[in-house]
């Protein structure tokens, strides 16, 4: 592993890191203290309204009052009108430094303008879409194949969601088996088969609301990090019809929240080949960011599908894939050349101009300015930063990173499970809703995050945005203690 091509200066320390998560949620929460949280709500009455009407409105018209899982924002979403680089302004001019970066994709920052200028000079002669080819098509899958080492073909799509639906497709076409197995917790989009064992690790079917049973029926999760776990049920598929893939992320569930040993990856990948399972990596998240050659070329694995979404165009719209080996890629059926052997795949708008043109000069961009190690360096300062605050003021929470994902647990709501039923049943609300002020309480402050638990950083990130930053999360920090 080159140091210098990838963001992760220093791989955490896992084992430390669940001893200190283990020590949070096995103590009293220590939440914003009741009249310092009313101050941070005070603002959002008081510099919000036009958020707060908008939000209103949208109730009356969308189910729940926003269309995307990030908006959901205690006490009621931010309506964006401004992005720029390290920045957003809300409708009422309110200045937040992003630490959401739309979930990740964003690494060059905010509505980068090298990118926005090839996208209006392709919409100025083509438009977004026309249903036929683009060369730029072709560009982007050059592009992803030389960055990727294990991506031998590419295939475009619409989303991170179709991307892991066309994955488990191709992997069951191909090895003709049946099962999937992922891990218990982990997000890898709302398709049928995995809307199981959601967010909480051992709850199966507990969100699959309106999927049949069939839908799910193939579908295996494991504990985090249980590698005994992966092979009992490797064992027993097969003996029943035999599993087709494992699917992970490669930095753990839910973006490294519950985050993997080094050796993690290595150790699924030698168990698929040994049972004759493909390894699918989900670089929705990781893909470009972790390094422009993903987790796989960080940690030297070769999955072999991997999952791409948003960051593949740098987050503009469409914006999704699957890539990998030959042989396997090519089951995918496209036009006139599809048979009955092959896994049906579509998608009109998939590798649209607009989208093929964003991602290659994302990709490019990405390499040109080294954003992956850029970003992350923030991350470590960021990280380091939290970390002297919360022993500044005693406080239990945990803070690590992956480059530049940066992980600050209060809550610890991320953590329960069904290992500890009675303690998921008790604390499970309670937590959840400490994590929802804690992120009320720093947008407050002027900072947006994702679900006041996980910030990305960008290479618009420097060292004083980060420090203003820092200033920003002590205000809140010390109202816990």
């Amino acid at each position: 592993m080159d140091e210098q091509k990838y963001a992760i200066s220093q791989y955490p320390d896992v084992k430390e890191v669940y001893a200190r998560l283990d020590r949070l949620i096995g103590q009293p929460m220590r939440p914003v203290r009741r009249e310092k949280m009313q101050e941070f709500l005070a603002y959002f009455d008081d510099h919000c309204q036009r958020s707060k009407q908008l939000s209103d409105e949208a109730g009356q018209f969308i189910p729940g009052g926003v269309q995307h899982n990030l908006a959901f924002n205690y006490p009621f979403p931010m309506a964006i009108e401004k992005t720029d680089s390290a920045y957003l302004w809300d409708v009422d001019g309110n200045r937040y430094i992003d630490f959401l970066q739309a979930g990740g994709p964003t690494l060059l920052g905010s509505n980068y303008e090298p990118v926005r200028r090839k996208v209006f000079e392709m919409l100025e002669t083509c438009g977004p879409v026309t249903g036929l080819f683009h060369e730029y098509e072709l560009k982007l899958a050059q592009l992803v194949n030389r960055l990727m080492p294990a991506v031998e073909m590419f295939r475009m799509l619409g989303s991170g969601t179709e991307g892991v639906m066309a994955a488990i497709r191709a992997a069951r076409a191909f090895t003709k088996k049946r099962y999937v197995i992922k891990v218990g917790g982990a997000y890898h989009g709302w398709s049928d088969s995995m809307v199981y064992g959601l967010h909480v690790p051992g709850t199966g079917r507990l969100e699959s609301t309106g999927i049949p049973r069939g839908g799910t029926s193939s579908t295996e999760e494991i504990f985090p990090n249980s590698l005994a776990d992966l092979k009992r049920h490797l064992i027993l598929n097969r003996l029943r019809g035999g599993t087709a893939a494992v699917i992970v992320e490669p930095l753990g569930p839910e973006s490294g929240t519950r985050p993997v040993p080094y050796d993690f990856n290595q150790k699924v990948r030698e168990l698929c080949d040994e049972f004759g399972a493909l390894l699918i990596f989900d670089e929705v998240v990781t893909g470009f960011r972790v390094g422009l050659g993903g987790a796989q070329g960080y940690f030297g694995i070769k999955p072999d599908l991997t999952v791409f979404g948003k960051c593949i165009t740098g987050g503009y719209p469409m914006a999704g894939g699957v890539g990998g080996r030959a042989d396997v890629i090519r089951c995918f059926a496209a036009g006139i050349g599809g048979t009955g052997e092959r896994a049906y795949i579509g998608g009109t708008l998939s590798a649209n101009p607009l989208s093929c043109v964003a991602g290659y000069h994302s990709l490019l961009e990405l390499e040109r300015t080294n954003a992956p190690v850029i970003a992350g360096r923030a991350g470590d300062r960021l990280t380091q930063g939290l970390q002297v605050l919360i022993d500044k003021y005693s406080l239990p929470f945990v803070t690590y990173n992956q480059g530049s994902i940066v992980h600050l647990e209060t809550s610890g709501v991320m953590l329960l499970d069904l290992r500890n039923p009675i303690r998921l049943a008790r604390e499970l609300k309670p937590r959840k809703r400490m994590m929802e002020e804690m992120g009320a309480a720093y947008m407050s402050q002027g900072l947006i995050t994702l679900a006041g638990s996980r910030m990305y950083t960008s290479l618009a990130d420097t060292d004083e945005v980060i420090d203003d930053a820092l200033g920003k999360f002590e205000t809140v920090l010390a109202a816990c203690a």
